[in-house]
């Protein structure tokens, strides 16, 4: 759940910094991509977590968005939707996050990749004051199966008062380990600017498998906070598996 009961650092802010100031792509990379790829992906998730806080009070979510991407020079946009309840658990209104992103992303060495651009979190008609509307810029550097990637908010977080300059900081893998599975490793933290009351590390390990038909994935998620509660006082945060079934197309 965002927002007041939801969904800087130094070294993260200069990760995204460098990230912007190297953002060349390879020829080779620019050679080799296709000019325009479109891709589309539909999901179904037993509960929806965001930053280690469960959207949907832990029930499951319809998931679903589509991407374009421009092969020669990396940039690309697109949008994905959920269904979500923490709005309407907020004493507000609406039952979907749509999110609009773009960017650049590419090459800065054999193992070195780069993705930097902005996020808009629009949650129609949430009659939230302030508005859970966001909006972020990101920088990501992957190193091999490894990242790192820092966000950081231009507006207040989620409807979270007085909260624009938050950042959030996630490190994490997915690694082959056989067998068409991968181990998926991240750990997050969540700065909530003036209101560190909000603030709180999350971690996620995990396991995805890619069956052809489907992606399935499992994932134990927990948050380390106390702050996020529901309408029944459930914490937000708790530990969880979640099962994930996903499609790109």
């Amino acid at each position: 759940m965002k927002g007041n009961v939801m969904k800087c650092n130094t070294t993260a802010a200069a990760v995204a910094l460098a990230v912007l100031a190297l953002s060349s792509v390879t020829a080779s990379a620019q050679e080799a991509a296709p000019e325009h790829q479109v891709s589309y992906n539909a999901a179904l998730t037993s509960d929806y977590r965001y930053r280690g806080l469960s959207q949907t009070s832990f029930d499951p979510a319809l998931q679903g968005g589509a991407d374009y991407v421009h092969g020669p020079t990396g940039w690309y946009v697109g949008t994905w939707l959920s269904t979500i309840k923490w709005t309407k658990d907020l004493g507000g209104d609406g039952n979907i996050e749509w999110d609009i992103y773009g960017g650049k992303r590419g090459q800065l060495g054999e193992s070195v990749t780069y993705d930097v651009g902005g996020l808009y979190y629009l949650y129609p008609s949430n009659s939230l004051s302030p508005s859970a509307n966001t909006f972020e810029l990101y920088g990501r550097l992957g190193f091999g199966p490894a990242y790192v990637k820092y966000s950081r908010s231009t507006t207040n977080l989620f409807g979270t008062a007085n909260s624009k300059g938050s950042g959030y900081l996630d490190v994490g893998a997915d690694i082959d380990v056989g067998n068409g599975f991968l181990l998926n490793l991240h750990a997050g933290r969540q700065e909530v600017r003036h209101n560190s009351q909000y603030s709180y590390t999350d971690y996620k390990v995990g396991v995805t498998k890619d069956l052809g038909v489907a992606t399935v994935s499992l994932a134990w998620i927990k948050a380390n906070t106390n702050a996020y509660l529901n309408p029944e006082g459930k914490n937000l945060g708790k530990s969880g598996a979640i099962l994930t079934v996903s499609k790109t197309f």
